[in-house]
């Protein structure tokens, strides 16, 4: 457990002076931001206040200028934004030390690998969960000064769960993106990964088989399709999503204990 602790506590050393935090906190931002803007062109004009293609979305998805749709708006930028986000932040922890060429040094240290990469792990979900938390408190501030009708505790409650579980399901994926970083030594093989899986959704949720596939089941969990999509997921589209997070850290932590990463 100690050295447990001293390997989380080096990790939070090493990055805490990282400009990436605040980069992809500016990025995640954009949500609440944008959402609040079309919000505010709502309670101005209506539906006529959008654009042609973001009326058309905002028709089918039946958004409308009050806190349940902009929750909501919240809750599928995570489904769908996480995915990029929390992948581009894992391939960046997981991938660093390869690309700088530090990863003899850290591989050095009087701590076992396992335990080094299990803070890699603890830090990148910490570092997740405040970028939510921060889309969530910007977004219900911006809600607040745009004077947003319909809220409700109950609906807040309840959409709070699907945000939190959606960010949850995301986090679970972030296991083979670091499996492909340790894989491809470096940034451009997890970022592969998680560009090719964010197309692969949208092709398979074209098809009306995305609830089988990991990667598309945050998206439609959040209601990004439309939330008459969440209840195409079943038992079988967790399980896949589970095994394949499981899949993604076992074999992390073999390929990291058992490589001989120097070369």
């Amino acid at each position: 457990m100690n050295t447990a602790w001293h390997a989380l506590k080096a990790e939070v050393l090493k990055n805490k002076h990282s400009p990436i935090h605040g980069i992809t906190l500016v990025a995640f931002a954009l949500a609440p931001i944008f959402g609040g803007i079309i919000m505010f062109l709502m309670q101005s004009r209506g539906m006529d206040g959008l654009s042609g293609a973001l009326r058309s979305k905002s028709e089918v998805l039946a958004i409308a200028a009050d806190w349940p749709s902009y929750l909501s708006i919240l809750t599928q930028a995570v489904g769908v934004g996480g995915i990029l986000i929390f992948g581009f932040i894992t391939s960046w922890l997981f991938g660093r030390e390869f690309s700088d060429g530090t990863v003899k040094d850290l591989i050095a240290l009087p701590v076992s690998r396992a335990n080094i990469l299990n803070a890699k792990f603890i830090y990148a979900t910490t570092w997740c969960v405040a970028l939510v938390i921060c889309n969530l408190l910007i977004g219900l501030l911006i809600g607040f000064i745009l004077g947003l009708s319909g809220w409700e505790w109950s609906f807040f409650a309840r959409e709070l769960n699907h945000y939190f579980l959606t960010t949850f399901l995301i986090i679970l994926l972030n296991t083979p993106v670091a499996y492909f970083a340790l894989w491809g030594k470096g940034y451009l093989s997890p970022l592969g990964l998680v560009t090719i899986m964010l197309v692969m959704s949208q092709i398979l949720g074209a098809l009306g088989v995305g609830q089988y596939f990991p990667w598309a089941v945050p998206g439609l969990y959040s209601g990004s399709g439309g939330t008459a999509y969440r209840s195409h997921l079943n038992y079988m589209s967790y399980a896949l999503l589970f095994l394949t997070s499981i899949a993604g850290y076992f074999g992390s932590i073999r390929y990291w204990s058992k490589t001989d990463l120097e070369k």
